[in-house]
């Protein structure tokens, strides 16, 4: 008895029909493949925790119950066509609406996941490097994103089932105008902690000074929202993002050198020692080991003051750090100061001659 007749007998005739064949060869093709996918995937993961970064992890994690699914459903509608294609069923029109709204939840169900993992892995990698986390920040840009997700996987799904989504888009795109409308601090504040975030015109820990507004301190936080500045006199300033895409920022921070710049006088009576004085400055400048001669290094005679013979001093020292800088400073002050008074110079202070006309004026002992 061969299997036509055998599977007539029992009723089951379709079993010797070569569709039926082909939909369990499908089928059985589709679980092998789906095996394959899971034993990759976990070979995958095991290969990633080795890795240090956190987005291959996150990926992998959020492809595992999808990624499955997405086989399974794609072979089954495999099948099922080929099932429709011989019995002519009504019911069959419908795989591959089904099926394609199957592959867009599929595609939507592994971003959503994807987001709450690479979400949990911002939070874990900040903690790890002892940063301060913005919990109510990343929980709402995370949200965010999930609603972006959903939003789009059912217009897609709903153009897949021939639906009209005209009128969907008219109304999302009023509402659009109108939350933009009520949020454009919010989103001016976004795009403004991106620019930061992007350009890196300052980082935490930075000292920033703006001269367009009185903000001035060391960089403590840079959220989406607003940045924390510390001032000088330990005081939080709390700053919108959107402020430093208009304001003009300076970061002493990120500077290869710091100035000496003074003026400094001597008396008029010492004219004669002028030049060896600032001949003697500049050359004591140029041996002292904290002052850059790479950088422009001037001692010049400069005015002639109301009271005072001016010579000004303009180079850079080597050091950056703000207390270091005011120990080379004082430094090179004093020096100054001894070289003046080796030449038998004084520094000039403001002083005033009074002549009156006509009057008796004394002599070098004093008498009229």
């Amino acid at each position: 008895m061969d299997m036509k007749t055998l599977s007539d007998n029992l009723g089951l005739s379709f079993l010797a029909e070569p569709w039926f064949l082909q939909a369990f060869l499908v089928i059985l093709a589709t679980a092998l493949v789906s095996l394959v996918g899971r034993y990759l995937l976990r070979n995958a993961e095991k290969v990633t925790r080795l890795t240090p970064g956190h987005w291959d992890d996150a990926l992998i994690q959020a492809a595992k119950r999808p990624l499955p699914l997405l086989i399974w459903l794609v072979g089954i509608a495999f099948a099922a066509g080929i099932v429709g294609k011989e019995s002519g069923a009504a019911i069959f029109d419908a795989v591959g609406p089904v099926r394609n709204v199957g592959v867009i939840f599929c595609l939507a169900w592994f971003l959503f996941r994807f987001i709450q993992n690479i979400t949990q892995s911002i939070v874990a990698m900040r903690e790890e490097k002892g940063e301060e986390v913005d919990f109510t920040t990343i929980d709402a840009l995370s949200k965010l994103a999930r609603l972006v997700v959903i939003i789009i996987a059912t217009l897609m799904a709903m153009q897949t089932l021939e639906f009209s989504i005209s009128g969907v888009l008219a109304a999302g795109g009023i509402g659009g105008i109108a939350v933009g409308f009520a949020a454009k601090d919010l989103l001016a504040n976004f795009f403004g902690g991106l620019t930061i975030y992007l350009d890196r015109p300052f980082s935490v820990g930075d000292w920033i000074r703006s001269p367009d507004k009185d903000i001035e301190g060391t960089v403590e936080y840079i959220s989406w929202r607003h940045t924390r500045i510390r001032a000088f006199n330990k005081n939080p300033i709390y700053v919108p993002n959107a402020l430093f895409t208009t304001i003009v920022v300076e970061n002493p921070s990120r500077m290869t050198n710091r100035r000496i710049k003074e003026t400094i006088g001597i008396r008029y009576e010492d004219i004669s020692t002028m030049g060896t004085i600032v001949a003697d400055v500049k050359a004591m400048l140029q041996n002292h080991p904290e002052i850059d001669t790479a950088q422009t290094l001037i001692v010049n005679f400069n005015t002639f003051g109301p009271s005072s013979l001016d010579f000004f001093i303009y180079t850079f020292t080597k050091t950056t750090d703000w207390v270091h800088f005011h120990e080379v400073k004082q430094d090179v002050l004093l020096k100054v100061a001894e070289i003046i008074d080796r030449h038998g110079a004084q520094i000039a202070f403001p002083t005033r001659t009074v002549h009156i006309e006509g009057a008796s004026l004394p002599d070098r002992q004093g008498r009229l």
